[in-house]
């Protein structure tokens, strides 16, 4: 069995085309984190819209919203 490696596509990039590439990832980067934030804001705001009633029919209360929100970034 045969291997290719290409060695020349895996060495790291310097200058200033990867200084220009590191840039533009983290520009990239920071508006995922951006979104991310927002729709968690608006989930929050979604929530915090509902009457006790409705909250209490999704099993929380207005002390856990944030709780339910923010659940995949913690353990408890």
């Amino acid at each position: 069995m045969a291997f290719y490696t290409d060695t020349v596509a895996s060495a790291p990039r310097t200058g200033f085309f990867a200084a220009i590439g590191s840039f533009f990832t983290s520009i990239a980067v920071a508006r995922e984190a951006s979104l991310n934030v927002q729709g968690r804001v608006a989930k929050m705001d979604e929530l915090r819209a509902k009457t006790d009633e409705e909250l209490a029919a999704l099993g929380m209360t207005r002390d856990t919203i944030a709780l339910h929100v923010f659940r995949d970034l913690y353990y408890i």
